[in-house]
């Protein structure tokens, strides 16, 4: 017992006694944030237009676990494996976070053996990254994934992806974007004919992925000093990556006499022609780019690849439009359910990924700037009293008004000044008061006051229900 009881002190000694000595360090862990009310209207705004267009392109809803068995994750990610949280050991199983929403995906389909589906799922996400809070970069993310999975003919879901981009870029009113799109089997064509061994594939993918972050300089001489590809082999591959268009640039490089040693490069073209003809009919391609330095680093892709980026004019002078940062993203990845299934069987699939994040940061930004006045809650009404010795009347009312459905607070004071019930109504924003008073409650009405015009009208007791919906509803 004596032992017992050294052990159970020293803990206390560690936790500090009730004198208050013990200091704790009041912060969010690196790379998370809290998010105020007010953020979260902002937040709310942006994830109900993407649900919208998600469920206007006739998808269904799943969720998956916040973590997987360590293995379901390993060696699909690449060189971002290393970015993958692991769990220590609880009880027998070892287990990582989710470091995207796309390979618990795979996983489901596999254990469940679907062939055919098309589903969003938006949940958080997790990567040992080093974070960058400003540009909206985290270690804990929201990801709002849609995806289409099943046999189809050629490059129409594909088609549809790249459409939802777009309509959900349009319709959050983020300024000036452009979607650049490549293929997977168009860079490993590429890669085969310039002269990179098979082995170095992805890794020097990677490096391609970075151009949009780094001149191309920095990225040949990362190829050629720290992966040892041969400088000839980079600077043929720069004469590549550096090319975007169209349809035209399409054909011209059908026409090629290099890339055309390449089957796998002609398949993707061939389907990437296919692909502009019907992003065409859509009507979008003004905001669509073939750009050949697109890579996306993961391991799973293996054929179509897009990225959605917001770009700023920065002054007058200058004619180009420059990036500020990768909003959305996806591709085909046809082989990642097969790694799962026992017996290999293929499902292809296509999906794309909204960076909410980012694209919350931009509207938090913006919202501040324009000191735009946000309401953190719904209420329709507050009910009020102008004398005392009334809450058992306000109780009653506002219990009639939540049972129907209206949204309603009540002060929690026996007697509250008038005053500060109406002030309460300005400064949360809430449209109306219902006064209870003692001649009202002989009468059998309740005086309505239109918080903004100061307007009072008295409602019979029966039609106030109505009347609040008629005067609340949305324009």
């Amino acid at each position: 017992i004596a032992k017992e009881v050294a052990k159970l002190l020293e803990m206390k000694a560690q936790l500090g006694g009730d004198e208050g000595k013990h200091k704790f360090v009041l912060k969010t862990p690196k790379g998370t944030r809290d998010y105020s009310p007010k953020q979260m209207v902002i937040r709310e705004r942006v994830f109900n237009a993407i649900i919208t267009c998600f469920r206007r392109h006739g998808a269904e809803v799943i969720d998956t676990p916040v973590f997987e068995l360590k293995e379901t994750l390993t060696g699909k990610y690449g060189e971002d494996s290393k970015l993958i949280y692991d769990l220590k050991d609880q009880g027998g199983e070892l287990l990582s976070l989710r470091y995207d929403l796309t390979v618990p995906f795979a996983r489901y389909l596999a254990m469940n053996k679907i062939t055919n589906i098309k589903r969003y799922h938006i949940a958080k996400v997790y990567r040992r990254d080093n974070p960058a809070m400003t540009r909206g970069r985290y270690r804990e993310f929201y990801q709002c994934d849609f995806d289409i999975a099943g046999q189809f003919d050629p490059m129409i879901p594909d088609a549809e992806c790249l459409k939802i981009v777009h309509e959900i870029l349009s319709d959050l009113q983020l300024g000036d974007f452009l979607i650049k799109v490549n293929d997977r089997r168009i860079l490993d064509g590429m890669f085969a004919v310039c002269g990179v061994p098979d082995s170095k594939f992805r890794t020097i993918c990677s490096s391609v992925d970075k151009l949009d972050k780094m001149p191309w300089e920095e990225v040949r001489s990362e190829m050629v000093g720290e992966k040892g590809l041969s400088p000839d082999a980079a600077d043929r591959i720069g004469e590549y990556v550096r090319l975007h268009g169209g349809l035209d640039l399409i054909e011209r490089l059908l026409q090629d006499p290099k890339l055309s040693q390449s089957k796998l490069a002609k398949e993707g073209l061939g389907d990437m022609k296919l692909l502009f003809e019907y992003l065409t009919l859509f009507g979008i391609t003004g905001k669509i780019s073939f750009d050949l330095s697109l890579a996306r680093g993961l391991d799973y892709y293996t054929g179509v690849i897009f990225e959605a980026v917001l770009l700023q004019q920065e002054n007058d002078h200058v004619q180009e439009p420059v990036s500020i940062g990768s909003v959305a993203g996806g591709g085909r990845y046809d082989g990642l359910v097969g790694m799962f299934d026992p017996k290999g069987r293929k499902v292809p699939c296509v999906g794309v990924s909204i960076g909410i994040e980012r694209i919350f940061s931009i509207l938090e930004q913006r919202v501040e700037a324009s000191e735009e006045k946000i309401r953190t809650t719904e209420t329709q009404v507050l009910v009020a009293s102008a004398q005392k010795k009334l809450l058992e009347e306000r109780l009653k009312l506002i219990s009639e008004l939540w049972d129907a459905g209206i949204k309603a607070e009540v002060l929690y004071k026996k007697n509250p000044k008038l005053l500060n019930q109406l002030q309460y109504c300005e400064d949360t924003g809430i449209p109306l008061v219902a006064i209870v008073g003692e001649q009202e409650l002989k009468d059998g009405v309740v005086k309505l006051r239109v918080v903004a015009t100061r307007e009072e009208v008295n409602v019979r007791r029966e039609n106030l229900v109505a009347e609040i919906r008629m005067r609340t509803r949305w324009p």
